[in-house]
């Protein structure tokens, strides 16, 4: 099948924002989730005065714009709980690109989720700008195992047997085939742009160097990837399969932490990022169907993108899954025995970030406004109790 541009891809209006001048393009780089957009992202927005001096503009208040222009165009209504100023990203974004006279990056892996109406609807808002859309992608089962961590860093607590079983059709949910599956997006997103303004790019494999996503990502952009610092920029790291499961039979109990601030700072970040990913710990797999599901979603969209003209950077064949995969760990086998270890550890950890933080404690802090009290951590671990 070969994608092109319809007659839905029709500039219809101009975005309702002031300035007589028009970005010459815009990226709109829409994902896939767990395919480096943070690391992408942690390059970008520290530098984003650099790269406007550049001639590329990053436009928000803030990168918290970009996540939630991804709400309004996927007609979240969640976004109004998101604070003052949430409801209004999208008409910012727009209004900084529109006054722009270069080039504009919008970037957030939440927009792959949208629907073709919603797609051609932002695209048609970007108007008379040239849109050329940006896929960041990876082979569906590595894809797949990242997706259920991340589920369970925003307190998910779905065994993995029971995840990726379905297809949604509501664009609200993005840890789901319908943004995980290259395939699926292409379907929805391609035919709003024509097929030359529609990069996709491959992240480079295991044995190359990270910076080399970088590289292809500026190069699109036209940017050269020495232009701003990208060294030390920040890449999602994964727990171990014993970590993972711990931080499920957590997540039920953290009812505390439903806001999106919280599940970020306190469950992705403290809990997650820094005290369980550290620990290392075995890498897994998910069960033999949904290894050959994934192998399946991979090879379609092979050649999907092989029967179409985009600008792909990087080698296709990286987003088949391998035929021969090395043995690993299922999650359902990790013992209670081994959950236990893990989150006596853990709570050892928290109670030195207590007294860390505490007036009296050896660290000579200000407080505990940083740490969780320490009733928080003694209810957790006698419930940790209960269910190892």
């Amino acid at each position: 099948m070969r994608w092109s541009c319809s007659s839905a891809t029709a500039r219809s209006s101009a975005p309702e924002a002031p300035g007589d001048t028009v970005s010459r393009r815009v990226f709109v780089h829409i994902g896939l989730p767990k395919t480096g957009t943070s690391y992408l992202q942690s390059v970008v927005w520290p530098h984003r005065d650099e790269l406007r001096r550049r001639g590329l503009l990053v436009p928000g208040r803030e990168k918290r714009d970009h996540l939630l222009s991804s709400m309004i165009v996927r007609d979240d209504p969640n976004v109004h709980r998101r604070g003052p100023g949430a409801a209004d990203a999208w008409d910012v974004v727009r209004r900084e690109i529109a006054a722009h006279d270069g080039d504009a990056l919008v970037s957030h892996e939440f927009f792959c989720a949208a629907s073709a109406e919603q797609a051609v609807r932002m695209v048609d808002q970007l108007a008379p700008a040239e849109v050329h859309l940006v896929i960041t992608a990876r082979e569906p089962l590595g894809l797949f195992t990242s997706s259920w961590q991340e589920s369970l860093k925003n307190l998910g607590t779905t065994p993995i047997e029971e995840y990726g079983r379905g297809e949604s059709d509501d664009p609200r949910d993005v840890w789901d085939w319908r943004s995980l599956d290259l395939g699926l997006v292409l379907q929805r997103w391609a035919p709003a742009v024509p097929d030359e303004r529609l990069h996709l790019i491959v992240a480079p494999g295991p044995e190359e160097p990270r910076e080399e996503l970088w590289r292809r990502f500026a190069g699109v952009l036209g940017l050269d990837p020495d232009a701003v610092p990208h060294e030390a920029a920040f890449a999602n790291q994964t727990m171990g399969v014993v970590e993972a499961e711990t931080l499920r039979r957590i997540n039920p109990h953290l009812r505390g932490f439903r806001s999106a601030f919280d599940r970020g700072r306190w469950v992705r970040t403290f809990l997650a990022d820094e005290r369980l990913v550290p620990r290392g710990g075995e890498r897994y797999w998910p069960g033999e169907d949904q290894v050959a599901d994934a192998r399946a979603r991979g090879a379609r969209a092979v050649e999907m993108v092989r029967a179409a003209s985009y600008d792909v950077v990087g080698d296709l064949d990286r987003l088949r899954v391998p035929d021969e995969l090395p043995p690993r760990r299922h999650p359902s086998s990790v013992t209670d025995a081994e959950v236990a270890e893990v989150a006596v550890s853990l709570v050892a950890r928290l109670l030195e970030d207590v007294r860390e933080r505490s007036p009296r404690g050896g660290g000579g802090g200000r407080g505990t406004s940083h740490a969780p009290s320490g009733s928080r951590i003694r209810r957790l671990l006698g419930r940790l109790r209960g269910r190892a």
